[in-house]
C-alpha cells in the first residue's frame, strides 16, 4: 500500500500527541500501510535553531517527506497554534515538500477553546506546501487521552471513533482498507 510519514512536533518524551500519532500509526499499518514514525524533538537542537538546511539530520527528514505517499501531522496546541518545534521542521522543508502527497492533521490540547487551531493555524501552512488533499483532521482533548502505568494508550470513546473515522478517510484517500481486519485464532 502507501508509504506514511508520522509526524509528531511535541517536544515532550512523554508527549500524549506523540502516543496518540504512535496509536494511530498502528491502525493505518493495520490497514495494510508502511508507516514511519518522526519526533521532530529527536532532530538536533542545533540544526533547528539555526535553520542548518544542510545538516545530516535535516536531509533524512526531508528524505522522509520526498519518499512519503501520505504524511501524518500531530501537533499539541500552544496559545492556539501549533508547536514551534513543528514550525521549525516545517520552515527548514522545501516550500513544496508535501506536493502531491495526502496529509491528515491532528491536534491535541488542554481546552476546547483551540479546536480551530487545525483549520486557522495549521491547515494554511500544510496547504501552502503543495498536498494533493488535506483531509479533515481531528483535535483531541488531553483529557481524552489516558496512558496506564504501563504505557498503554485509551482514548475516550467519543474521540476514539471521531480519530478511528478521520483515520480511516486517511487510509482511504491513499488506497487502504478502510475497516481493521478482526484477528482470527
Amino acid at each position: 500500500m502507501a508509504t506514511i510519514l508520522s509526524v509528531s512536533g511535541s517536544p515532550s518524551a512523554t508527549s500524549r500527541t506523540a502516543r496518540l500519532l504512535r496509536h494511530l500509526d498502528d491502525r493505518l499499518t493495520s490497514h495494510g500501510h508502511d508507516v514511519i514514525p518522526l519526533d521532530v524533538r529527536t532532530l538536533p537542537a542545533e540544526a533547528l535553531l539555526h535553520a542548518d538546511f544542510g545538516h545530516p539530520a535535516i536531509a533524512r527528514a526531508t528524505a522522509l517527506f520526498e519518499q512519503a505517499d501520505g504524511v501524518v501531522i500531530g501537533t499539541p496546541v500552544y496559545k492556539a497554534a501549533y508547536s514551534g518545534l513543528l514550525k521549525s521542521l516545517l520552515d527548514l522543508l522545501p516550500q513544496y515538500a508535501l506536493t502531491g502527497k495526502t496529509v491528515l492533521p491532528l491536534a491535541t490540547g488542554g481546552t476546547i477553546a483551540h479546536v480551530l487551531a487545525i483549520d486557522y493555524a495549521l491547515r494554511p501552512v500544510l496547504a501552502s506546501m503543495g498536498p494533493a488533499h488535506i483531509t479533515p483532521g481531528w483535535f483531541t482533548l488531553d483529557k481524552d487521552i489516558t496512558v496506564g502505568d504501563d504505557g498503554t494508550l485509551t482514548v475516550a470513546p467519543g474521540s476514539a471513533d471521531a480519530l478511528a473515522q478521520v483515520t480511516d478517510q486517511f487510509s482511504a484517500a491513499l488506497g487502504g482498507r478502510t475497516t481493521v481486519l478482526a484477528a482470527t485464532g
